[in-house]
């Protein structure tokens, strides 16, 4: 469980948000606290390409592991988390979004980052009441007749409105993932072959010759020496890609059947 004693920790720690199968997520961005009882309630992970997108995240059940937090939600379930924009302050219908999405139970307090604490919501002024207006969601019609009300009714009818909607057919992504691959290259490499030579005793060589003892044993040591490949790696960028959209526009030939009137002539008269 996470309390207000670890908030230091996570959001300083520059720690990454896992799953509690070990898949990364993200980094950690910012904890918010609940309003009512200043615990940690949610945490922003930075996704996406290059870490540019925040999703929220629910801190229940959530568990810290150094400067690092795991979750028990799926990396695809935090992937299609509803968008809500990071200004400090999570209002109840964002929060209900996201409780829907995680299926958890609804909120009913207020959030606030954690940079932002100690400041009242936008609009509300020293003196304002707070009023929770949780219980008014979902209120259905009632009838209102009685004494006050008068002898006519109102009818009411639905008008139809037609028009074009947008429908979703498919999403694209850029996914990165490394593959290894064999490289060869040809590099020349030397070493050191012991050779003998021998040579006959002649005027320019006599003084070395019977230099030393006539019988002896002796040694002579030669450090032979070779050479190894060294090989190194080196990241270096090859390519950007990104996506992109464009419209195509194609033609679509209907078929439908028409209808049209055509007069004849019925008679016994003489044709001119």
């Amino acid at each position: 469980m996470i309390t207000s004693k670890d908030l230091d920790r996570l959001t300083t720690g520059k720690g990454t948000v896992y799953t509690n199968d070990g898949d990364k997520l993200g980094s950690i961005g910012e904890m918010y606290v609940d309003d009512s009882t200043g615990q940690p309630s949610w945490v922003t992970v930075n996704t996406g390409l290059f870490g540019t997108k925040e999703t929220f995240v629910p801190l229940q059940d959530a568990s810290s592991d150094g400067n690092d937090l795991r979750v028990p939600y799926a990396k695809s379930l935090v992937k299609d988390a509803p968008s809500v924009e990071r200004d400090g302050h999570l209002s109840p219908e964002e929060e209900e979004r996201l409780y829907r999405h995680y299926s958890l139970g609804s909120g009913t307090t207020t959030t606030t980052t954690t940079s932002d604490q100690g400041r009242e919501a936008p609009g509300f002024q020293p003196g304002d009441e707070k009023v929770d207006r949780s219980e008014s969601r979902g209120v259905v019609g009632h009838d209102t007749s009685g004494p006050t009300t008068d002898d006519a009714m109102t009818r009411s009818k639905e008008e139809l409105r037609v028009g074009t909607q947008t429908h979703e057919t498919g999403r694209a992504r850029l996914r990165k993932h490394v593959v290894t691959e064999n490289v060869s290259q040809t590099v020349p490499v030397s070493h050191e072959e012991v050779r003998v030579e021998r040579e006959p005793i002649t005027d320019a060589n006599r003084g070395d010759a019977y230099d030393g003892p006539a019988i002896s044993e002796e040694e002579h040591e030669v450090i032979l020496t070779e050479e190894r490949p060294v090989v190194e790696k080196e990241a270096v960028p090859v390519e950007r890609v990104r996506l992109d959209k464009e419209t195509v526009t194609e033609q679509q030939t209907v078929t439908e059947q028409v209808r049209e009137e055509r007069i004849e002539t019925e008679g016994d008269g003489t044709s001119r």
